[in-house]
């Protein structure tokens, strides 16, 4: 090949070699954008389902009486609540206290024996917060209330008294006194005792409905990490002297779920980003191969003016770097922006790993290199001759 033949095809080469390096860091980019855009978007579904099966108690225990040793039903201190929020994985506590001689009627017209079944509780202003109970009309107990015959309704409570709407004109007849009705509360998931009660205030109970103040029923929600071992102690820290007559629910389903699907995210999360990874380095040394392929009269060219082998590969392993580079980090803003787009269409938590971020660039440049080492080797063991006589 003659000298001004090589030039023109030096020209042609550097003038398409931007668009040719354009268009591979575009494909780097597309390829490392699906791997930030699967994991991420992955991982905001499982925060998503982590968030949904937290709101169903996944931490929460339910601390209840049980039965003497001469199966008479037991007494729960009155301290208990105070003696679990001591315990330092506990992060939130709660009670009710049943009375069972206290009937709930709509009327003083309705005949003694038809209860309907409901239960009256008297119960503490944080109940709702620690089971998930919302309302489905008026409000909850607060401290003004919770002294004065004020009543909030179960679901099915609401629905046997016959109860729909909450309005100043609403009572209801709680051990023979009216108790004016100022919620009702939608079925309760995780504790369903409550659906079918009618709960009241802590101080009116003692005071006007004769209730001793003995909790039934605690409610404790704990770090989850530490939840078996909060499990363990939570009897005798209820009732020091007599643990045995403590019952203390397991933890819910919703708990071992949670784990299994975080385990299986893990699992897929590396999978996927493994091939995605694959891929990306497969993109990048297709490249270099044909680029090498397609400037061999460039290096041929090199080689003739003094070029040394060494410079050519540092030459060809530079480029294959710079074009991961370049792909691995638009990969990742194209790949974090259509994560944080769906997550906020969806209303999903919008969570993007930072080791799908780092990791990604990181890897992404070590494939560039490994995919770059062979075609640089390829080009700096063309000799001057063969390249600048290649067609």
């Amino acid at each position: 090949m003659r000298p001004r033949d090589v030039m023109r095809v030096g020209a042609v080469g550097l003038r398409t070699r931007p668009l040719r390096a354009f268009l591979s860091a575009l494909g780097i980019a597309i390829g490392i954008a699906a791997m930030v855009g699967v994991v991420g978007l992955s991982s905001s579904s499982g925060a998503e389902l982590d968030r949904t099966l937290s709101a169903l108690g996944t931490n929460l225990l339910t601390v209840s009486s049980g039965t003497t040793l001469m199966g008479e039903a037991a007494q729960m201190p009155k301290d208990a609540e105070a003696m679990i929020e001591r315990i330092g994985p506990v992060e939130a506590v709660s009670s009710i206290g049943r009375m069972g001689d206290v009937k709930v009627y709509r009327s003083e017209q309705i005949p003694e024996a038809q209860t309907g079944g409901i239960a009256t509780y008297a119960a503490r202003l944080d109940l709702p917060a620690t089971v998930g109970a919302t309302l489905r009309d008026g409000t909850w107990l607060n401290a003004a209330t919770e002294r004065y015959p004020a009543a909030v309704l179960g679901s099915s409570a609401a629905q046997r008294l016959g109860v729909g709407a909450v309005s100043p004109d609403t009572q209801v007849v709680v051990g023979g006194m009216r108790f004016t009705v100022v919620g009702v509360l939608n079925p309760v998931a995780l504790a369903t005792d409550l659906d079918a009660g009618v709960l009241v205030g802590w101080p009116v109970a003692e005071s006007r409905l004769g209730f001793d103040g003995h909790p039934t029923t605690l409610y404790t929600r704990s770090d989850e990490a530490r939840l078996e071992s909060v499990r363990q102690v939570l009897a005798a820290t209820a009732n020091p002297e007599a643990p045995n007559e403590v019952d203390v629910s397991r933890p819910s389903d919703a708990l071992a779920a949670k784990q299994a699907t975080s385990q299986a995210f893990a699992n897929l999360l590396l999978g996927v980003g493994a091939v995605a990874l694959l891929v990306g380095g497969v993109g990048v040394a297709n490249t270099m191969v044909i680029s090498v392929l397609e400037r061999r009269a460039e290096i041929g060219l090199r080689r003739s003016l003094g070029a040394t082998r060494g410079q050519i590969r540092t030459q060809f392993l530079a480029e294959s770097l710079l074009l991961s580079a370049l792909g691995g980090g638009g990969g990742i803003l194209l790949g974090t922006g259509v994560t944080m787009g769906y997550a906020l269409y969806s209303g999903w938590p919008s969570v993007v790993p930072a080791w799908a971020t780092v990791g990604g660039l990181v890897a992404t440049l070590v494939i560039g290199a490994a995919a770059g080492l062979y075609p640089a080797i390829r080009a700096s063991r063309l000799s001057p001759t063969e390249a600048l006589s290649a067609p």
